[in-house]
Formats: structure tokens, C-alpha cells, sequence
């Protein structure tokens, strides 16, 4: 007698039927008669979970649509369906959760660019981005999926920078410490920043896209603070008369040098003899933040440097216990000093920028102050732009003092005699 075999009929998944279903030793797939493809796992171990099989290219996958608890029978249905669906569309979702589970994190991602993306960046700014994507990229998006962060949450990251939700007071090594306060401006800073990581990540084929273009940056107000002829001669006196009491000369005159040459400070701090040419009256920094520059020295910063060098021709302009024998006692000095000429809140880097003020009032163009500043952005210059003003209130002053001594009958005013009208005009 011929033998038949009957397929044992399907039941439909419910609360119920998973609950009384066991393992019985081994583990058990039931499948649902309402969506074929849609059933539910028991394993040996009791565990249960809801799966859903199909075929793409040849071959059957089968994955986890979530456990037994998390979704409820139908809401696990309902989401077998819309799985079904991507794979009717010619979409394999189970290689696409693969893709997301070897998704790199953000921190992630921002190790990779500091290790790899960062290679032609001074070491200065590397340290100033590392603090940036430790302090605020990391608290805030650290732990987020690269391929998951929208243009919605860069956009809610800006917001929280600024408003100071990645503030902070961290103590460091030896009396070291470093204050995160955030604001709009530091916010700016690193979604610049940001930007630069995502490109990365988009040059590697990591993402398709950058979130943070289109996003509109907080307006970045750089600090620029110029000391008038006053306060620069206060400033003046404040670090004379600490030379007289005793105080660091060797940080006093990286004071004085940083206010004549409008240099950078570390570029004054690190300054070696050989690098001075005298003959031509300039210093060759060998690299700076901009690379290879020659910054011109005027009488003063020339006379400064003479009185400094006495037999040394090689070696640090400014001795201290650098890690390259170069002064790091500057702080101290220039706190002292502000204080003294009544400059709260200054900063050295202020004299860099008062040196420019200094050439724009004079009537320097915007070209020259760039050179002598080492600027290889015109746009940096620019910002000077506003002091070159000074020659246009000098050329008012005068047309009006004219105007002023003809009216007082002095002829002292050169008047110019308006033609006379023409024939036949009325």
C-alpha cells in the first residue's frame, strides 16, 4: 500500500500559541498561515523570538525580527511584512543589518580621522581638534552610529554646544586644568570642525553623505581687542617697572618683541638665533602655522634683538625649561602686567592684533599688513579692514576746518572759488 504524507496545517501565531510552545529538546520554528515567511523560534535554551525567512539571490536567509516580549505577535507581523516588502523591492535586509552592525561609532570615526585624517596639520591644531572632538563631539554623538546621524542632529548638536550642555571644568596633570564653557561661537568652531570628520568618513566610503553641509553655522565673533596709543603706553610702563621689581626679563621682552613684530606667540617664545638674518633685517621662521615665512623687523624689534643676543649666535632667543629650551614663564609675566595697566581681559595674542591695527590707521594696505602678519588668506586681512577708515576722518577734518575758516572770514582756509556761472544761465 502506497504511503501519503499530509502536510501538517499551519497555525496562526498568536500570544498564546507562543506562550505554550516549548522546545522539546531541540529548537522549533512554527511558521504563520496568515504570512508565509513570518513565524517564531523557541531555542533549547527557552529562549523565544520572532523571524522571518525569504530567498534573495539564490539563497534562503532567515533573521531575527525581535524577542518575544519586546513585540507582540501582530506588531512583529506587521514588521515581517515591511521586511518582505524591501525584498520584493530587491533589497536584502539581512545584509543590510549585517552593513549596520560593522557600522563604525562616531568616536569611532573620530579616532580614525585623528590617527589618519589629521596628517597635514601642525601639531598645535591637531591637539586643539583632539580637545574639541573629545569635549563636545564624543559626549554628544560618541556613541551614535556614523550612518544614523541626520542633518536634524547636527543641527541639535550646534544647539547644544552653544546653550553649554558640554561644559565642563577638567583638571589635568600638574596644575593643569582646562574649562569647556561652549557658546555659540565655540559651537561654530566645531561644527567646522565636524564637517571636516564627515568628509573623511565620505572620501573612505563610509557614508554616502555629509550631514553638516546646508546646516547654518552660529555667527563665529572673533575676539578682536586693539590697544589704543594709551593703553599701549601704560602696557609700556606696566612691564618696565616690573624689569625694575625684579620680574622674568626673558618673559618681559617676549612681551615687547610680540607687540613690535606682530607675531604669533609661539612663534616668538620658540625663536632661535640662527633664524634672525641681520644683514636683511627680517626673522626666517623655518615653519609656522601658515609654513615658511619672513617676517620684516622694523628699528625697534631690531634694536630689541641686538640688546638681547650679547655673544649668542645659535640657540633659543628666549632660554626657559621648554621641552626645546625655550621660555614657557610667559603667563605669569602678562597677568601681572595686564593688571598693572589696567587691560583686564587682553590677551597676548591681542598685541598681534593691535600691531595691524596700528598699520591699517597708518594708511598700510591691506596687502602689506598680510605680508608682514604672514596671512595666506586675504580674508584674514581683511578683517583690518574697518581701521583703514582712519584717512577718510583725517580727509573730513580737514575739508571742514576749511569750510570753517571761510565762513569765520579767515583766509587761512584755502578756499577754492567756485566757477563762475555760465553766460546766458540763470
Amino acid at each position: 500500500m502506497a504511503l501519503t504524507w499530509r502536510r501538517r496545517p499551519m497555525p496562526k501565531i498568536t500570544k498564546k500559541l507562543v506562550d505554550v510552545t516549548t522546545a522539546d529538546g531541540r529548537t522549533r520554528f512554527l511558521w504563520d498561515d496568515e504570512l508565509p515567511g513570518f513565524g517564531f523560534c523557541v531555542t533549547v535554551a527557552g529562549a523565544k523570538s520572532y523571524v522571518v525567512q525569504y530567498r534573495f539571490g539564490g539563497r534562503s536567509r532567515r533573521m531575527t525580527v525581535a524577542r518575544h516580549g519586546v513585540m507582540t505577535p501582530d506588531e512583529a507581523r506587521k514588521e515581517a511584512r515591511l521586511i518582505l516588502a524591501d525584498v520584493a523591492r530587491g533589497l536584502d535586509p539581512a545584509a543590510r543589518r549585517e552593513e549596520q552592525r560593522r557600522d563604525l561609532s562616531v568616536s569611532e570615526l573620530c579616532d580614525l580621522y585623528v590617527s589618519e585624517g589629521m596628517t597635514t596639520k601642525k601639531p598645535s591644531t591637531i591637539a586643539t581638534d583632539k580637545g574639541k572632538l573629545e569635549r563636545h563631539v564624543k559626549p554628544l554623538l560618541g556613541k551614535r552610529l556614523l550612518r544614523s546621524i541626520t542633518r536634524a542632529d547636527i543641527e541639535r548638536f550646534q544647539a547644544d554646544v552653544a546653550t553649554g550642555k558640554t561644559a565642563a571644568d577638567i583638571k589635568g596633570g600638574f596644575k593643569s586644568r582646562s574649562t569647556v564653557t561652549g557658546g555659540r561661537g565655540a559651537a561654530a568652531r566645531v561644527l567646522g570642525l565636524l564637517s571636516g570628520v564627515f568628509q573623511f568618513a565620505v572620501n573612505r566610503n563610509l557614508r554616502p553623505d555629509n550631514p553638516v553641509r546646508g546646516v547654518k553655522r552660529f555667527a563665529d565673533k572673533k575676539c578682536e581687542r586693539f590697544l589704543s596709543p594709551s593703553e599701549m603706553a601704560r602696557l609700556g610702563k606696566a612691564l618696565a617697572d616690573l624689569i625694575d621689581e625684579g620680574a622674568n626679563p626673558v618673559a618681559v621682552n617676549v612681551a615687547r618683541l610680540l607687540a613690535l613684530t606682530g607675531c604669533r606667540r609661539g612663534e616668538i617664545t620658540g625663536l632661535r638665533w640662527e633664524w634672525v638674518d641681520w644683514d636683511r633685517a627680517c626673522i626666517r621662521f623655518p615653519d609656522s602655522k601658515t609654513g615658511a615665512k619672513v617676517v620684516p623687523l622694523g628699528a625697534a624689534a631690531l634694536g630689541l634683538l641686538t640688546a638681547l643676543q650679547g655673544d649668542e649666535r645659535t640657540g633659543p632667543v628666549f632660554p626657559g625649561r621648554g621641552r626645546d629650551g625655550t621660555t614657557t614663564a610667559v603667563w605669569k609675566v602678562w597677568d601681572k602686567a595686564r593688571t598693572r595697566a589696567e587691560l583686564p581681559g587682553v590677551r597676548i595674542h591681542d598685541l598681534r592684533h593691535s600691531f595691524a591695527s596700528v598699520g591699517a590707521s597708518g594708511g598700510d594696505s591691506l596687502v602689506v599688513i598680510g605680508a608682514l602678519l604672514g596671512h595666506r588668506d586675504t580674508t584674514t586681512t581683511a578683517r583690518y579692514a574697518h581701521l583703514s577708515n582712519d584717512p577718510l576722518k583725517a580727509a573730513a577734518d580737514r575739508i571742514a576746518g576749511t569750510i570753517a575758516a571761510a565762513m569765520k572770514g579767515e583766509t587761512s582756509g584755502n578756499v577754492v572759488p567756485l566757477a563762475s556761472k555760465r553766460p546766458g544761465r540763470s
